[in-house]
């Protein structure tokens, strides 16, 4: 516009023609509506609808800015009486306005005027408004700040951005730039600084707030990001006042959808549900270390991001010196068996319980094997950009495979090429997810082993025991375990055995089997030959995942734990139960002391921030029965340092432990007999 439009100008804000209209801003997480920003609009009674652009640069030019907001928040003012207490409004700050020494007073006495409480009004402050003269903008945003308002740092990476204005404000909060929000899908960079923001936001406790939100994509990606809210298209225009009603009347606006980008956590996992991402962070990186698996994060150029302590052990070589090295630098002897599978799964393919055996570096070595995963890592736009793997040492294991199948070659084959097959079921005994694998046997789909539709494979003679078993399992929640013959996809029958124990509710009632089946053919007819071992078998055969138990500090309350640690410790660990009643229900070092209180792995590392290697513990379940475990603790950090909690790994070795006893037993028998005492 003009400059002789002025006279026009001053005519409009004597006559009220300028008036503001409401957008949005709305959580992304849950869909409810939080506040509105106010949008100044020149209704000309000529040209129409005359956007912000146009006037504002003009009333600041010619003086008039101060009667423009003076007038605007009148109005809005006037209007908050019709909108509930717990919405804010969100006004922009203008470079002119933030050296106006006035503008505190005049919004004070604005407010007082129409009993609008100051805690309802965020001012929105854009990077550009902050310089020049800065100490004049600090000294009244600090003012505005000090009389009740909130501040918003608006525009945040599009002007002359600089982290001192972060440090030196009290900004609330902080809004991405629509520019970022709207590119994001297509344009890397925009995502990365959108990404950047809002952690930033994050970081320092701010609650972030993108523009430009135009359709889901944008905020299941914001959501996926860590954005609190949003603001756009999606939820609504700029409405005029009158249309305010018709915004609160929606219920809820549009959420993230199910599936976010980049495989999302689940909605019932306690670690992503309202837990900002430094404490996600803390509580991940426990794990991380804590778990008794090897860890590690390549890039794309294969080069160690992180690594974890067991990973380090099992190469021998500390952590330091992975980071930043290539595969091929740190594992020379090794990168040459493993290349393949991580180009593989560069290009987007998931490989899983790859077997790898370390080539013997030495005549007296006997060699390391392990079961490999390789993870492709996604980003928020679902490209590849590293790879996530996962290393379990299974060296004992293979060993005692080999001692066992030394002279059964048939029997090496079943254990190397029939896994077992993972299951899950309904309360009411309905199949509801089955591996892959089971598939692969039988031929059929997997829709088609769903519900009762697995029975459809038994042998006729097997199929009304199974089902009775089955039955009755459910019925008084006894363990399954049970023995089928199955018939394979080339029409050859194979024995089975599939075995399974109910997840309960605090209330003990079930809410969901977890099962296995594992092919056992070749076990049931070397059962003869192999009698005096079974119990080594079991120990092969029946090796179970770790269980993890999480808990707070300092009250030691269970948070969390997976299925494996109920089966460990026999009763469900459930949130309303402290570690103590696990401790003191007793606990023996390996010599027969009692374990003191302060000498509990999980005890010490929620009091005391110690991580505990593998310690052996002779535990005492309530009914006064005793198992041997392996235990490994560490402590959970806030972004303080302070211990928030603690994460404990166990392992049920009791088995090997009694095992062992009766070998040591039998050895010392067969001494005794060989060498007599004259």
């Amino acid at each position: 516009m003009a400059d002789h439009d002025a006279i026009d100008l001053r005519r409009a804000l004597e006559s009220d023609e300028i008036v503001p209209y409401f957008q949005p801003i709305v959580e992304l997480r849950t869909g409810l509506l939080t506040g509105f920003e106010v949008l100044a609009r020149w209704m000309h009674p000529v040209r129409g609808l005359v956007p912000p652009d146009q006037f504002i640069p003009l009333a600041e030019k010619t003086g008039l800015n101060g009667q423009l907001t003076g007038n605007l928040l009148r109005a809005v003012f006037a209007k908050a009486k019709d909108i509930p207490e717990y919405l804010t409004l969100s006004v922009n700050i203008s470079l002119t306005q933030l050296t106006d020494r006035t503008l505190p007073r005049h919004i004070r006495i604005a407010a007082e005027h129409a009993n609008f409480p100051l805690d309802r009004l965020i001012l929105e402050i854009t990077e550009s408004a902050l310089v020049g003269n800065t100490e004049h903008a600090y000294r009244i945003a600090h003012e505005l700040k000090e009389q009740g308002s909130r501040l918003a740092l608006d525009d945040f990476g599009t002007g002359y951005s600089s982290l001192r204005h972060l440090q030196a404000l009290p900004f609330d909060e902080l809004k991405v730039d629509a520019s970022f929000v709207r590119s994001m899908t297509h344009t890397r960079e925009s995502r990365k600084i959108a990404a950047t923001v809002v952690g930033l936001g994050n970081s320092l406790n701010l609650v972030t707030v993108a523009e430009g939100v135009e359709n889901q994509t944008h905020a299941d990606m914001l959501l996926w990001l860590g954005c609190d809210r949003g603001q756009g298209w999606l939820y609504g225009r700029p409405t005029p006042a009158e249309g305010i009603s018709d915004i609160l009347a929606i219920k809820s606006f549009p959420t993230s959808s199910e599936s976010r980008p980049a495989a999302a956590l689940g909605a019932d996992n306690p670690l992503y549900l309202e837990a900002m991402p430094t404490q996600r962070l803390a509580q991940l990186h426990a794990i991380y270390d804590g778990v008794p698996v090897g860890l590690c994060f390549l890039d794309r150029n294969l080069r160690y991001v992180s690594v974890n302590k067991h990973l380090a052990e099992l190469n021998n070589v500390p952590v330091a010196f992975h980071l930043g090295r290539t595969v091929a630098e740190v594992l020379p002897e090794l990168f040459p068996l493993i290349e393949q599978h991580l180009q593989r799964a560069l290009g987007g393919e998931a490989i899983n319980g790859i077997e790898v055996r370390r080539p013997k570096l030495h005549p007296k070595d006997i060699g390391s094997t392990f079961l490999a995963f390789y993870q492709p890592a996604r980003d928020e736009a679902d490209e590849v950009i590293g790879v996530s793997v996962s290393v379990v040492d299974i060296t004992q294991r293979k060993l005692v495979e080999e001692a066992l199948t030394e002279s059964e070659d048939r029997y090496r084959n079943a254990v190397e090429l029939n896994p077992d097959i993972p299951w899950t079921a309904e309360p009411d005994g309905m199949i509801s997810e089955v591996s892959h694998r089971w598939a692969t046997l039988t031929g059929t789909t997997l829709q088609a082993a769903l519900g009762r539709g697995w029975l459809k494979v038994l042998h006729p003679d097997d199929l009304q025991s199974t089902i009775t078993a089955w039955e009755e399992a459910v019925h008084t929640g006894n363990l399954v375990d049970i023995q089928y013959r199955v018939c394979r996809h080339d029409g050859i029958w194979r024995w089975m055995r599939a075995r399974a124990a109910p997840r309960r509710a605090a209330n003990g009632k079930i809410i969901r089997w977890y099962g296995t089946v594992e092919d056992i053919e070749d076990h049931k007819q070397v059962t003869e030959s192999l009698r005096q071992s079974q119990a080594l078998l079991q120990a092969v055969f029946n090796a179970v995942p770790f269980g993890i138990v999480i808990a707070e500090a300092p009250s030691g309350r269970i948070l969390m734990s997976n299925p494996r640690a109920d089966s460990i410790f026999r009763r469900p660990v459930t949130p309303d139960i402290n570690i103590q009643e696990y401790r003191d229900s007793g606990a023996f070092h390996p010599d027969g002391r009692r374990l003191e209180p302060h000498e509990f792995p999980l005890a010490r590392a929620i009091l005391h921030g110690e991580t505990t290697g593998p310690v052996e513990i002779l535990y005492q379940h309530l009914d006064n029965s005793r198992a041997w475990v392996s235990v490994t603790a560490a402590p959970v950090y806030e972004e303080n340092h302070k211990i928030s909690g603690g994460v404990l790994a166990i392992q049920d070795i009791d088995e090997a432990k009694r095992e062992l006893q009766r070998l040591y037993d039998l050895v010392a028998s067969l001494q005794s007999k060989l060498n007599p005492q004259p």
